[in-house]
């Protein structure tokens, strides 16, 4: 895949070798109670006072970081994070007259706290938070992909970030909104059936990005799309239940199974079509499944 040296977005942030700071997270409290303490053991208010300020700075800046990396990792993500903002830009520019709000992406390693989704680790994989629009990404998912799941190649990799990027996507266009609408309404069943409907719906605006990325910037090589083909089919529902030694139960299909993730992935590479996302959301369920279609 072509992309070194290219252009990166500027909405990325690599708190990598970041760790936590001195006072974090719930430390408030506390920290009254031992300004307390100290004041009534006749501690100088002058002290006290300077001692609350330095600890209230840490606790509204609590990371310290002790490495800035700058490697290939980085500026891969930023230039396919860029090319996701300025092709679905135009998309929606064109498309649905409507103006593209960028996500933002945190780059991070083992755990992270995010803006509105509350802690995670990277056991979780990439996720996108649809209450602080942004996308997060521990890169050793790459190696994983690669070894774990046999999906080598950076166009693989680039999927998998179109993928995230497209939930923001549907966060922005209200597919989301139903999903969740369906997920309130309390049966386990139909919510993982919406869900499965917006992943796919993710698979195939993954392709649509890459269709249009390629007539722009002649992204792809020879063996991209095989690459992209094996990361989409490697991580379906079914195939994961088989690994995990577990046996396949479509009830509990949160994403899809591999040939439906690889056909609607496929699907929207070849037509590069937004408008045919929406087949998605409005096909029977049977229809979800390509050995059910005729094309």
């Amino acid at each position: 895949m072509r992309w070194k040296g290219r252009e990166q977005s500027q909405n990325v942030e690599d708190r990598r070798g970041v760790s936590p700071g001195m006072i974090a997270g719930g430390g408030g409290l506390t920290l009254l109670i031992v300004v307390g303490i100290a004041m009534l053991l006749g501690a100088d208010p002058r002290q006290v006072q300077q001692l609350f300020q330095q600890a209230q700075t840490q606790r509204a800046q609590p990371t310290q970081r002790t490495q800035a990396p700058n490697d290939d990792t980085r500026e891969f993500i930023s230039v396919i994070l860029r090319d996701n903002e300025t092709i679905w830009k135009k998309i929606f520019a064109e498309d649905l007259r409507a103006r593209f709000l960028d996500p933002k992406l945190v780059i991070y390693e083992q755990r992270v706290m995010t803006q509105g989704c509350g802690p995670a680790s990277s056991e979780v994989g990439p996720f996108y938070c649809p209450a602080d629009k942004t996308i997060y990404i521990d890169p050793e998912f790459f190696a994983q992909l690669a070894e774990r799941h046999r999906a080598p190649g950076d166009f693989a990799q680039a999927y998998v970030i179109a993928h995230e990027f497209a939930h923001h996507v549907q966060n922005l266009t209200g597919f989301m909104e139903k999903v969740d609408q369906v997920r309130q309404r309390g049966s386990k069943l139909d919510a993982n059936k919406a869900s499965v409907r917006l992943e796919l719906q993710a698979d195939y605006l993954a392709g649509v990005w890459a269709h249009h990325a390629h007539q722009e910037y002649q992204t792809l090589e020879e063996g991209d799309l095989e690459e992209g083909i094996v990361a989409a089919n490697q991580i379906g529902d079914d195939v994961l239940m088989r690994e995990s030694g577990m046996a396949v139960d479509h009830r509990r299909f949160t994403h899809g199974s591999s040939k439906q993730r690889v056909y609607w992935f496929a699907k929207g590479l070849k037509s590069g079509d937004f408008a045919g996302c929406r087949e998605l959301f409005e096909a029977d369920e049977e229809m979800l499944d390509p050995r059910n279609r005729s094309e």
